[in-house]
């Protein structure tokens, strides 16, 4: 899986943290797996070891993982997370709604488009 794009403006720890969180979020990356170490993943990445340091303090703050001293970060085992994600897109999405509604917009058109817009990303191969 690639990680780093150096072609996106994000700071190389954000797609980091973006790359991780994706691979919990997908069951890649199991509860209580071992991440890499910093050093390793810092070498891996031809990045700086502090870059990744940032990232898996980012990932700990937001509770995808924990660190046990002297042991190294593991993934956090927490469906809670999922949830939340999901909850945030639905919220993002009714927001999108209704700011289509404000401008004469109707709930069906906007609907309808999306299907044929996602059916034509399952052509492409586009979708999980």
């Amino acid at each position: 899986m690639k990680i780093i794009d150096y072609q996106d403006s994000r700071p190389i720890y954000e797609q980091i943290v973006e790359s991780f969180k994706v691979q919990i979020f997908k069951g890649i990356l199991q509860a209580d797996e071992q991440m890499p170490s910093v050093r390793s993943l810092a070498m891996e990445l031809s990045t700086n070891p502090n870059t990744v340091q940032r990232a898996y303090t980012e990932l700990e703050r937001q509770g995808f993982i924990y660190t046990v001293k002297g042991r190294g970060n593991f993934v956090k085992g927490d469906d809670k997370l999922k949830l939340n994600k999901k909850q945030e897109l639905i919220e993002e999405i009714v927001t999108l709604f209704i700011e289509g509604d404000s401008i004469g917009i109707s709930f069906d058109d906007l609907f309808s488009e999306i299907k044929v817009k996602l059916k034509e990303l399952n052509k492409e191969g586009g979708m999980a």
